[in-house]
C-alpha cells in the first residue's frame, strides 16, 4: 500500500493573533478527528508577539488542542526546512497574498475573508460571540475542503474546488 504525502496548508493573516490561529486550530483539529494527512501551519504579515486569549477560548471549548499555537510572522513560513504547501489560504478581511513572499511547494493561493477580531465590541459576550461565530464559519469551509480527495485531486480542479468553496 502507498502512502500518501501530507496535505500542507498555510493560513495567513495580517496579524496571526486571532483568524489563522483559529483557522490553524479548526483545520489541524477536524483533519485529526477525521483521521486525513491534512498539517496546517499559519502566519501573518506583521506579528504582535500573543495570541487573542478569545482564539484559544473558541478552539479549546471546540475540543482543539491549543497549547502548541503561537503568533508568528510569515516569514517564518519560507525557511529551508519548511514543508512544500498544497494550499494557502488568507483569512484577513482583505486580499493580503500579493504582499507575501513565495512559499515552498509554489501552493494554490485562495481568499477566503473573515471580519477582523481585534475591533471594538460593545462588551465581553459581543466578542466571544463573534469570535465562535467566526469559528464556526471557518469549520463549516474545512470539513468541505477535507470531503475533497486531496490525494488525487488536480491543481486546475483543487482551484475550481477551492473557489466554489470560499464563495460558500
Amino acid at each position: 500500500m502507498e502512502k500518501t504525502l501530507t496535505t500542507n496548508i498555510l493560513i495567513l493573516s495580517t496579524d496571526n493573533a486571532a483568524r489563522s490561529i483559529i483557522a490553524e486550530g479548526m483545520l489541524n483539529h477536524l483533519a485529526s478527528l477525521q483521521q486525513k494527512d491534512v498539517l496546517a501551519f499559519s502566519g501573518g504579515a506583521s506579528h504582535s508577539g500573543h495570541v487573542d486569549p478569545f482564539a484559544l477560548e473558541v478552539l479549546s471549548n471546540a475540543g482543539a488542542e491549543v497549547g502548541a499555537y503561537r503568533n508568528k510572522s510569515w516569514n517564518e513560513m519560507t525557511h529551508h526546512d519548511i514543508p512544500d504547501m498544497r494550499i494557502a489560504i488568507t483569512v484577513s478581511d482583505r486580499d493580503i497574498h500579493k504582499l507575501a513572499p513565495h512559499w515552498p511547494g509554489d501552493p494554490i493561493v485562495v481568499h477566503w475573508p473573515y471580519p477582523d477580531l481585534s475591533g471594538a465590541f460593545d462588551n465581553e459576550k459581543a466578542k466571544r460571540d463573534m469570535f465562535e461565530l467566526t469559528r464556526q464559519a471557518m469549520a463549516y469551509r474545512f470539513a468541505q475542503l477535507l470531503a475533497l480527495p486531496l490525494d488525487t485531486i488536480s491543481g486546475p480542479d483543487l482551484k475550481k474546488a477551492l473557489a466554489f468553496i470560499g464563495a460558500s
